[in-house]
This record gives structure tokens, C-alpha cells and sequence, in this order.
């Protein structure tokens, strides 16, 4: 049965591939589309889809080696609960937009949830992928270990590249254990406190995991949500310690499980009432950034790292300019306009070293521009 599941899965590979070929040479640009979960983020989508769903299944999974090997079509949820099943987890926490969402599109989206300041981003746990090139070249880089290449690591180019560079047709992750024991803590302090706060205790041996400042309307402070993670041992003493310095009140687990699950899907009611006019920013500045000069109070995340902002389409400007004085940049993640409002770019400009690179990395993988064109930028 197994060898059966592996050669379904080639001749959909194959079939993938000489639909790449056929696209390369008429010029028919491709849209690639596993769950249609991030539709909503980068730039135009344009044409004819290339569905990955047919392509799902585990290849391998070793949990006692904390590697497994998946098709890219294969549903997140359904790795998630696999991996559950043997006390372990995906621990950046990638965001599920809809049920729909698969391993494939984590990986070109690069996203990441709650814990990425902590646990690191998507690229940091990919060991290597197999894709199709625009040639229709089906090529593998990486392997199931984390030391396997010599020179340019190609495989984590993958994650962030939103299909511009290849379709995504294996990945292989490192996954981790779930931590023993975790506990969340809510304050009650002002942005600048919060950024205060979590600066300090960047630099201790404390274990955390995740945070969350926002304050809600009506109301003159906010409330920081800090998640720990780790040995039962050092969560006990970090609440402990927090709670006779800070006043900290400790949350039920239960409860807040669902918070921060609807923090890694931009879910909260402070995402929901966004109205209809205001756009939804998302901020990538260093942890140790101020508060900013920005159109209402953030919601704040990566221990200050990730500033989500709701503005007007005409503050968008303001934001850039905002975010690249504090040293980072700014996302447009959500338009309040349809597609008419895709002809606006949706990510900073790069940078004319990291443009070129760019560039040459497509040129040499998708010479016929075919695979997912315009979506990371509107020059190409």
C-alpha cells in the first residue's frame, strides 16, 4: 500500500511537471494553490491555477529523529494532529486562515505565529523541499538533517518566496516536543510599560514563549498577555518571580488556549473590528523599537518585534516611513478593498542588493516567468 501511495504521488508530480512544461512554453502564467487560505496576501493573483491538493500524504516521520516528510498539498490541520498524537508540534505556531490550509503554502507564505521570537520562523525548521522549477524540472535541495548542503542553502529560500520560485511538491521539517508545562500571564500597563518590560526580560533567564499587548477601546491602558513555555520547573519559578515583581495575574490554561489560537489566526475581536475602510499593517521592527508614532495604539506581539496596525489606505506612507526609521519595514497583510486595491504593493521595496538577488534567483528558476507572476512585487 505504501509503495501504491508513492507512485500516486509521482504521477501526480509528473503531471504537475509537464503542465509547468506545457505553461513555459505557450507562456500561460501559472497561480499556485494548495487551500486558497492566503489568497488575501501579496499582490495579484493571476493565472490559470495549479491545484496541489491531490498532492497530500506523509512520506516519513520519525519522531524519535524530530523529522517528517510531507506532500505539499498535504492539510496542516492534518500534520498538526499527527504530530499532537506524539507529544510534538510545528513550534513557530504557522497561522490556519481557513481549514484548508496545507504545508505547502506555510512554506511559500512563510508565516509565522505567536512564538516565532522565541522559537524561530518557518525557515528555520525547513531541512530541505523537492519542487519543480519553471522549466518543469522537478529538483531536490536539503534532505531530513539539519548539516546535509554545502554552500547556498536553497531549500529554505523557499519559505517566504510565495511560489515565484518553484512549486513546492515535498517538505521536510524539524518538529520539536511540546514543552511540559505552559502558563500565560496578564498585566495591566500602558504600551510603553509593556515594551519596557518585555526589553528587560529579553535579557534573563526566563522561558518565554509568546506575548501580547493591545488595549482595547474605550480604555486609557492596556493589558500584556505573556506566555511561557518550558521545564515545569522554570515556569513555576517565572511566574513566581513575575508575579511578586509585576503583579502579574496568572490566566486559566484552559481558557486562554483559544486566545491565543485566535492571536495566531488574527482572529481576536481587535482584528475584527477593523472597519470597513481601515487596511490591516503589520510592522516587522526591532524588539527593542519605542512606541511608535502611529495612527491608534498597535497590537503588539514578538515581544515588540510585530506591531499590527489598522489605518486608513491614506496613512499607508506614514506607516513605511514609520517602520523604516525604527529599522524595519511594513506589510499591507490585508487591503479593505478588493481586488481593486492590489494594484497598491503590498511590501516594501527591497533593497537594490537584495533586488538584484532577487531577480537572478528567478531568472534562473522560473526563466519564462510563468509561476505566480507579480505576486511578491508589481515589476514582476
Amino acid at each position: 500500500m505504501q509503495q501504491s501511495r508513492q507512485e500516486d504521488s509521482q504521477a501526480v508530480v509528473a503531471a504537475l511537471a509537464a503542465r509547468v512544461r506545457q505553461a513555459a512554453k505557450t507562456g500561460v502564467p501559472l497561480r499556485i494553490r494548495g487551500g486558497g487560505s492566503k489568497d488575501f496576501y501579496g499582490q495579484s493573483l493571476k493565472g490559470e491555477v495549479l491545484d496541489m491538493t491531490a498532492l497530500s500524504g506523509v512520506v516519513a516521520y520519525e519522531p524519535s529523529e524530530l523529522v517528517v516528510t510531507v506532500l505539499a498539498g498535504t492539510p496542516l490541520a492534518a500534520l498538526e494532529a499527527l504530530l499532537a498524537a506524539q507529544g510534538q508540534c510545528l513550534p513557530f505556531e504557522p497561522p490556519h486562515f481557513n481549514a484548508g490550509s496545507t504545508v505547502g503554502g506555510m512554506v511559500a507564505s512563510g508565516l509565522s505565529g505567536p512564538a516565532r521570537a522565541s522559537a524561530g520562523a518557518v525557515r528555520d525548521f525547513v531541512l530541505g523541499v523537492k519542487l519543480i522549477n519553471g522549466r518543469g524540472e522537478e529538483l531536490t535541495f536539503g534532505g531530513q538533517v539539519m548539516k546535509n548542503v554545502a554552500g547556498y542553502d536553497v531549500s529554505r529560500l523557499m519559505a517566504g518566496s510565495m511560489g515565484t520560485l518553484g512549486v513546492i511538491t515535498e517538505v521536510s521539517l524539524k518538529v520539536l516536543p511540546v514543552a511540559p508545562l505552559e502558563a500565560t500571564l496578564r498585566f495591566d500597563c500602558s504600551q510603553a510599560q509593556a515594551l519596557q518590560w518585555l526589553h528587560g526580560w529579553g535579557g534573563q533567564p526566563l522561558p518565554l514563549n509568546a506575548s501580547c499587548w493591545l488595549q482595547e477601546e474605550g480604555r486609557d491602558t492596556g493589558t500584556l498577555y505573556l506566555r511561557l513555555r518550558g521545564a515545569q520547573a522554570a515556569v513555576e519559578a517565572a511566574c513566581d518571580t513575575l508575579w511578586r515583581s509585576q503583579g502579574a495575574t496568572r490566566e486559566d490554561a484552559g481558557q486562554v488556549a483559544a486566545d491565543w489560537q485566535a492571536c495566531r489566526n488574527q482572529q481576536l475581536p481587535w482584528f475584527q473590528a477593523r472597519s470597513g475602510t481601515q487596511d490591516l499593517w503589520r510592522l516587522s521592527v526591532p524588539q527593542t523599537a519605542p512606541v511608535l508614532d502611529l495612527p491608534e495604539p498597535p497590537l503588539i506581539e514578538w515581544h515588540g518585534g510585530q506591531r499590527w496596525v489598522r489605518a486608513h489606505a491614506s496613512q499607508g506612507e506614514q506607516l513605511r516611513q514609520v517602520a523604516s526609521d525604527a529599522g524595519g519595514h511594513a506589510t499591507l497583510f490585508i487591503a479593505a478593498g478588493a481586488d481593486t486595491e492590489r494594484a497598491r504593493a503590498r511590501f516594501d521595496a527591497l533593497k537594490r542588493p537584495l533586488d538584484r538577488i532577487h531577480r537572478n534567483l528567478k531568472a534562473q528558476f522560473d526563466p519564462a516567468g510563468i509561476l505566480n507572476p507579480h505576486r511578491m512585487s508589481l515589476d514582476y
